[in-house]
């Protein structure tokens, strides 16, 4: 009889934790992001390790325009992206560097990015997160969506799992639909 009380305690006591994880959506380690104000869908690498979410950019440059911080930078994806995006920025991050990347001599222990804020499409999700500007050529992918930004979309990574949410299906929905 007590074993059976405390089975349904656990029970009720976990019915909490289990409505929470039907709200949430299950991606994998890696996604397909659209980027709709460019119209471009790019492969993502979702790192429950880093906070902030990168993009792959180059010739990054700040500006001012009409007394506010700017950014103008291009995509750096590959050569079809020609033509410069001018955003407003919206802060400085400033990553941590790894110990193969740190220069005694700078004493700086982290580098500054600009951020901006962008619309990304994951899934069926629709978010506006930020986004800082980073050369990511390097890399395998050129998206990079930190914890920040798996946060505001609700996500549950699953590391064992690649490309859960399909293709982006949220590119043509109005704000109105999230």
């Amino acid at each position: 009889m007590l074993a059976k009380t405390r089975f349904l305690l656990l029970c009720l006591l976990s019915c909490p934790l289990l409505a929470l994880a039907n709200e949430k959506t299950i991606y994998g380690l890696n996604e397909h992001v659209a980027l709709p104000d460019f119209g471009i869908e790019v492969p993502a690498k979702l790192d429950t390790g880093a906070q902030t979410a990168s993009l792959s950019a180059r010739d990054i440059e700040r500006f001012k325009r009409d007394g506010k911080n700017w950014v103008r930078f291009y995509l750096a994806l590959d050569e079809a992206h020609s033509q410069p995006i001018e955003l407003p920025l919206q802060r400085i991050s400033k990553i941590k560097r790894r110990a193969g990347d740190f220069d005694p001599e700078e004493e700086k222990t982290y580098t500054p990015r600009p951020v901006v804020e962008l619309e990304l499409c994951m899934g069926k999700a629709k978010r506006s997160i930020e986004v800082n500007l980073t050369d990511r050529t390097a890399f395998q992918y050129p998206l990079l969506i930190g914890s920040d930004a798996l946060a505001r979309f609700e996500a549950l990574v699953d590391p064992s799992l690649k490309y859960a949410a399909g293709k982006p299906g949220c590119i043509i929905e109005s704000d109105a639909d999230e």
